[in-house]
């Protein structure tokens, strides 16, 4: 059947869809009030949430009432809620029937983010509704409710708003139990511009005229959900929509460019009857929403709200400039996620933020799932490699932290969301997923998701239902893996006996920045293979041997599903070298990641990478030849100070890889893989990066031609050239890129124009840069994007311009990511002196604050030792190769 695009009003919503029965909570809770931790009582909990809220958008400012049904389980004199940067105005609570009503003395508390209300008499056990009037403020940045300010097609300045609760921020626009384990139902009315859609995460279920040109919108009950799952939007907005079996996927975005979101929509209808069947368990609710927003944000760019997933454009809309195979992996990739959330996350919630991962980590797992299933041609099988190293990178420093981790505090809740909470959880799954068999572990899945939907849950329900449906050890495994930090480091030795390869095994640790460090021990899946060969599989702990049929080069870690790196003995590694080209593109990937990171250790000389890049075969997967060339790249970083040793590593970069884009050409094949039209932009940025002189003149010309020929420049290629060109401008070109960018009427592109502004290498583009970025030109959402795009050529120079110009540079930034985003500014610094600043920073924070700036710390130190320790080698081998 051919698909379309059927644009409605949210009052045909409601009359469109009909109101499922909600089903009730699970009664077999994976967790308990007395086992979670809690900031708050629990003597009273909600049961239902009848939210009103009036915006008054020009203002900045809302009202609200909410009233609470709460079940008093133990006596008590007070009920505390969350509430930050409210003003609650009167409270009343009434007993079930309406027969006693008490008025309580309310008292804030800022710095714990409650409101106590006290009453004169203790409560006894029972049911009660404690009613409030409050107002509060509407937010510049994503958090509570926030306005994000965009010129509309006609050239109109338009305002819209949205909310974003995750972590812990419903507090901002609801007095609440703000914790994921206090589910209940939610019912919202809004007062907005009659002119204007409001949107929620039922459907509305009614829309009545409130005067003053304004609308009551009244949505549906919610199934039982976590605050921070709740939202509200209201705008200019139009919404399209196609049925996907019992319930309606739609896209909501700004009026006029619904057309950007075919490719979201047509996704989400194929992605949502693929989760019901795969979960074992149908979506719920009657609609799901994708609702796009213009902006961005320094710490998200989705998020999951139960039945209206919000989204920042750039994450869901195809922009005809835009268009590229990146951008279409990025939008599915995305959707995927956030669709996936609909079940881990949303319908069974993590019961504290300690096991955040038990939702992000699932979520990133699933999106690859996803992605293989519909998207084979984007080998997002070689990508997850490429998630799993960048995972290793930050669990192999002194800072990490275990998957599972004690989070006491809101500041230490947002800071859960990074690269070890997302990509060490992802990739650990993905290693238990093959060990316990993909069949297997789809049926652990779907038992975990029937007995706790609608509950609350900790990381060991869902072992326990692994290990039931494998009849595997997955327990111990997994609390190896989630429990303690750091990777396995595997050491490989081997001999031929009997036409069978017998490995020796010796298990250890590998770390970035602690060489005499004490390993600690997990039991690994091994699996190991031959070239053309069997797989063989062992548990490794400590140390052990594998017999692996064959006797030619042989890869542990065979397909790449585990999580652990690998340390080769010479004459092994020289066989694999010699023979990478037959190596599968999955291995080679995981040999490079092995390699480089060995190498940048000081575990193994850097040689061992530069042989494995120089013996990569020009046909190899694009993946691949993008991960060698992106090494190069990060040596460029590394020989910062060191002119003859960039020029050598542009020399060898243009000779190896500049053959490869031109056998691609800078024209896209209509026949082309889709990986290959990835290759190419990949390949202009690597070699632009690192000022390969053909290239970047060629990204030069085309934008110049493009002034008057918009073909000049294909839309696949027009982030890579217009980086190119804004890394290398004079000021001339940058003075151009800026008029560009006022002018431009897109606002992806004009947001990226923007953002590229800040990575010009010349000092004094860059201060121009940051200047411009404290300016109301930009928008506030992007300026933050300008001075990190200025903090990867200028760390220095970024991180002391913001540190000058901190309140004017913090408002900028939502609250969630302001915590790292100044350290992130400083840690591409090779400057000692940096540390001294960073650590007179953190100084000034909060404890729970410091940990963004000790990672920072952490990676300069790192950093260091590889421009001091390791480029001398990279220096020589590049000599003696004639470069």
């Amino acid at each position: 059947m051919k698909k379309h695009l059927a644009t409605v009003a949210a009052a045909a919503l409601a009359a469109s869809l009909a109101q499922p029965a909600l089903a009730a909570p699970s009664t077999t809770p994976g967790a308990t009030a007395e086992t979670v931790t809690t900031q708050l009582p629990r003597a009273v909990r909600p049961t239902h949430y009848d939210v009103t809220i009036t915006p008054d958008a020009e203002a900045l400012t809302f009202t609200g009432e909410v009233a609470i049904d709460v079940d008093v389980v133990e006596t008590t004199d007070t009920i505390v809620l969350n509430a930050v940067d409210l003003k609650i105005s009167s409270a009343r609570l009434t007993a079930a029937g309406g027969k006693q009503a008490m008025t309580p003395t309310i008292t804030l508390q800022p710095d714990a983010q409650t409101a106590t209300f006290a009453f004169d008499k203790p409560l006894t056990p029972g049911k009660y509704r404690l009613s409030t009037t409050y107002s509060g403020t509407i937010n510049t940045q994503a958090n509570g409710l926030f306005a994000l300010d965009y010129v509309a097609a006609d050239g109109s300045e338009k305002r819209a708003l949205y909310t974003q609760f995750e972590a812990p921020d419903a507090r901002r626009m609801i007095p609440a139990f703000d914790e994921p384990f206090y589910k209940a139902t939610f019912t919202l009315h809004a007062v907005v511009p009659e002119d204007q859609m409001a949107v929620s995460n039922m459907p509305v279920a009614e829309s009545a005229p409130a005067g003053e040109g304004r609308k009551r919108v009244s949505f549906r009950e919610t199934p039982v959900m976590s605050t921070y799952l709740f939202f509200f939007g209201m705008g200019d907005f139009e919404r399209a929509t196609r049925q996907a079996g019992d319930a309606e996927v739609g896209v909501v975005v700004k009026r006029g460019v619904a057309d950007q979101a075919t490719f979201a929509l047509d996704a989400s209808a194929d992605i949502l009857p693929w989760y019901n069947a795969y979960f074992g368990t149908p979506y719920p609710l009657p609609k799901l929403d994708n609702v796009a927003a213009p902006g961005q944000s320094q710490f998200f760019g989705a998020m999951e709200n139960w039945g209206a997933i919000f989204t920042f454009e750039y994450a869901m809309l195809l922009d005809p400039k835009l268009d590229s195979v990146d951008a279409r992996k990025r939008i599915f990739t995305v959707l995927a996620h956030e669709m996936a959330h609909q079940w881990f996350g949303d319908l069974v919630t993590m019961s504290w933020w300690d096991d955040l991962w038990l939702n992000e980590g699932f979520a990133s797992w699933m999106e690859t799932r996803a992605t293989e299933h519909f998207h084979p041609e984007w080998k997002p099988e070689l990508g997850a490699v490429s998630t799993r190293n960048g995972a290793m990178n930050q669990d192999a420093l002194v800072t990490t932290h275990p998957v599972i981790q004690e989070r006491k505090t809101v500041e230490e809740a947002s800071q859960a969301f990074d690269g070890i909470t997302y990509s060490k959880g992802e990739s650990v799954i993905r290693m238990l997923e093959a060990y316990t068999g993909r069949d297997e572990w789809r049926e652990g899945v779907r038992a975990y998701m029937k007995r706790y939907e609608y509950a609350n849950t900790v990381t060991d329900d869902l072992w326990r239902e692994m290990e039931k449906a494998s009849g595997k050890p997955i327990i111990q495994i997994a609390h190896d893996f989630t429990r303690q930090p750091g990777i396995p480091l595997v050491k490989v030795s081997g001999t031929c006996k009997g036409g069978k390869s017998v490995l020796a095994l010796e298990q250890g640790e590998f770390t970035r920045d602690r060489p005499d460090k004490t390993p600690l021990s997990w039991h690994v899946p091994i699996v190991a293979a031959a070239l053309g060969g069997a797989p063989a599989e062992t548990l490794l702990e400590g140390s052990g041997s594998l017999e692996v049929a064959g006797c030619g080069p042989v890869i542990v870690n065979s397909g790449q599903n585990g999580y652990y790196r690998v340390a080769y003995a010479p004459q092994m590694f020289s066989a694999i070298s010699k023979n990478f080209a037959e190596v599968p593109a999955v291995d080679q990937l995981g040999l490079l990641s092995d390699t480089g990171a060995l190498g940048l250790a000081g575990v193994k000389p850097m040689a061992d990478l530069l042989d494995l890049v120089q013996a990569m075969p020009a046909d190899a997967e694009p993946e691949v030849l993008a991960s060698g060339a992106s090494y190069f790249s990060a040596l460029y970083a590394y020989a910062e100070g060191k002119p003859e040793l960039r020029g050598r590593l542009t020399k060898f970069v243009g000779a190896k890889f500049l053959p490869v884009l031109d056998r691609l050409g800078w024209t896209p094949k209509a026949d082309e893989p889709a990986t290959e039209t990835e290759l190419r932009s990949s390949l202009i940025s690597l070699l632009g990066d690192v000022g390969e002189p053909t290239v970047v003149a060629e990204a030069k010309r085309r934008f110049a031609a493009s002034e008057s020929d918009p073909t000049a420049i294909d839309p696949s290629l027009r982030s890579a050239i217009l980086g190119v060109v804004a890394t290398h401008a004079d000021a001339a070109t940058w003075d151009k890129l800026h008029a560009m960018a006022k002018s431009e009427q897109s606002t992806q592109l004009r947001s990226l124009i923007y953002s590229r502004l800040g990575a010009a290498r010349d000092p004094e583009l860059a201060q121009k840069a940051l200047e411009l970025a404290l300016t109301d030109e930009p928008g506030e959402t992007v300026s933050p994007s300008i001075i990190r795009y200025v903090a990867s050529e200028h760390p220095d120079l970024a991180f002391d311009f913001a540190m000058a110009h901190y309140d004017d540079v913090v408002k900028r930034v939502d609250l969630s990511a302001a915590s790292r985003y100044f350290p992130g500014l400083a840690q591409s610094s090779l400057d000692e002196a940096m540390i001294g600043k960073l650590e007179s920073y953190a100084a000034g924070l909060p404890e729970d604050a410091r940990k963004p700036t000790e990672e920072s710390i952490a990676l300069i130190r790192y950093r260091r030792s590889v421009s001091e320790g390791r480029m001398p080698g990279v220096d020589a081998w590049l000599a003696k190769a004639g470069y």
